[in-house]
């Protein structure tokens, strides 16, 4: 079997897909996409086809190790999105291949289903009707941002106005929902630790991102200051940006996302590293159908990993949603707070080709906002 065509589709809301096609006729699909940066990952995929067109698919280590070391320069968002794309394709293809599904191809799973939570709100913190909706469908956990912009140095007023959001979702759904709250890096370290002191009691699940992981070494002041769960890396690649993190032994759950990081090949790395230090995994993955299934499969296999992202119903996706570009959507089987591993080859997903390529024809060109403070200075989106 021979690589013979790799094929991006700039799709809605905000998604980029991949198709690998063989000679013998068996396609994989991945989702090499970063948000905001989706031209520029189809970019890098189209160069980094040079080497994989007329190559057999099954070596995915080897292509791998090419891929990320081969061209000299090596790691960042644009690069290892665009090799975790073709990862996930090449193990699509690996298991249609063999009619297995991925997770059996790497060892076998340690579990069925996996809990999910559902995001609520929008960029700014969320109101509690979404927290009850979400409640009403079944989910057992939600997410939600937890501050507008915060200043270096902000008012008590600000800490306020977070701790009344939580507080008001938490009285919405009830003492034992779970609530993660994603800080998204607009807190700095002057005021996290006041923040992450004030949110304690009412017990979220986790807070994520309390600061940037550039600044990770705050990390140590913020988990002396509270216990609830820390989690942070949603924006490392590799398993080499997540040592330092773990070495320093600050996170108690990491979210690297299968198709920023490298890939199912990379992101099982980096999993097990994580196990090694006793520390969670809560894949992210605010993203569409092929990276969803590609995330299930790695749940399946890594014993850390605690709670799955997923964007159904996200504030994103207008005009598109998570199931709208499968032919089978039933296979993302949501039951009281819980979602099944497909379990069909591949990936387990079928991906209706005909309404991809009709929707890649619109494209899209989406921006995260920028955003300011009072005094015109850029604030942290």
């Amino acid at each position: 079997m021979k690589i013979t065509a790799l094929t991006t589709f700039l799709v809605p809301p905000r998604w980029l897909f991949l198709k690998i096609d063989t000679d013998e006729g068996i396609s994989g699909w991945g989702e090499p996409v970063l948000e905001g940066r989706a031209h520029s990952v189809a970019a890098m995929v189209e160069e980094l086809a040079d080497y994989l067109i007329g190559k057999d698919p099954s070596p995915i280590e080897d292509h791998w190790t090419v891929l990320y070391r081969g061209g000299f320069y090596r790691g960042g968002g644009v690069h290892m999105s665009a090799l975790a794309g073709i990862d996930q394709a090449l193990w699509d293809i690996k298991g249609k291949a063999l009619n297995q599904p991925v997770h059996k191809l790497l060892g076998g799973p340690v579990r069925h289903r996996i809990r999910v939570y559902s995001w609520i709100g929008g960029d700014r913190p969320a109101d509690t009707a979404a927290a009850r909706e979400r409640a009403a469908l079944g989910f057992t956990a939600v997410k939600m941002n937890g501050t507008a912009e915060m200043g270096w140095i902000d008012s008590h007023g600000a800490v306020d106005a977070a701790v009344a959001s939580l507080a008001a979702v938490r009285e919405a759904v009830g003492p034992g929902f779970g609530i993660g709250v994603d800080f998204h890096g607009r807190v700095y370290r002057p005021m996290a630790k006041t923040l992450v002191r004030e949110l304690e009691p009412f017990k979220p699940m986790f807070i994520e991102e309390p600061v940037l992981s550039g600044n990770a070494e705050a990390l140590a002041e913020i988990a002396a200051a509270t216990t609830i769960p820390i989690a942070l890396g949603e924006r490392l690649y590799s398993r080499w940006d997540f040592k330092p993190i773990l070495a320093r032994g600050h996170v108690d759950i990491i979210p690297p996302d299968p198709s920023h990081a490298g890939g199912i090949t990379e992101t099982r790395k980096i999993a097990a590293m994580a196990e090694a230090h006793d520390v969670a995994v809560a894949l992210h993955c605010p993203l569409g159908p092929i990276a969803l299934a590609a995330n299930l499969q790695l749940d399946a296999v890594c014993h850390n990993a605690a709670i799955q992202e997923q964007s159904l119903g996200i504030h994103y996706n207008r005009g598109n949603d998570l199931l709208d570009y499968l032919s089978n959507p039933e296979v993302f089987r949501y039951e009281d707070g819980w979602v099944k591993i497909p379990e069909g080859p591949g990936l387990g997903i079928e991906v209706n080709e005909e309404h991809v390529r009709e929707r890649a024809r619109e494209g899209h060109r989406w921006r995260n906002p920028v955003w300011r403070h009072g005094d015109g200075s850029f604030a942290e989106w």
